[in-house]
C-alpha cells in the first residue's frame, strides 16, 4: 500500500514537514529539515512506497526549498533498494 503525500498541503516549510511527519508516521524526535527526511528514509528495512500527488505545488509553494525536498525524495529512493518515490 502506497502511502500518499499531497504536494498542495506543502505550502510552507513548517506545513510541508508536519504533512512529512505525520503520512510517513516519523518518531515524535524527527528533526523536520531534509538531512532528518533523508536519514530516516534511507533507514527504512522494508519495502515501502511514497506517492507525491501534485509535485509541481511544492516547488511553487516551497520555491528552491521545494526542489531540495524533491532531490531529497529522489536521492532517498535511489540509496534505499526498499524505497519507491513516485511523483504524479
Amino acid at each position: 500500500m502506497a502511502i500518499i503525500l499531497e504536494g498542495k498541503a506543502m505550502t510552507d516549510r513548517p506545513a510541508a514537514h508536519s504533512h512529512l511527519a505525520e503520512r510517513l508516521d516519523l518518531p515524535v524526535w524527527y528533526g523536520r529539515n531534509l538531512d532528518a527526511l533523508y536519514d530516516l528514509l534511507t533507514e527504512i528495512g522494508e519495502q515501502k512506497e511514497i506517492v507525491l500527488t501534485d509535485p509541481a505545488a511544492v516547488t511553487e509553494q516551497l520555491g528552491r526549498y521545494g526542489e531540495a525536498l524533491l532531490d531529497t525524495l529522489r536521492e532517498a529512493a535511489e540509496n534505499n533498494p526498499n524505497l519507491t518515490v513516485t511523483l504524479k
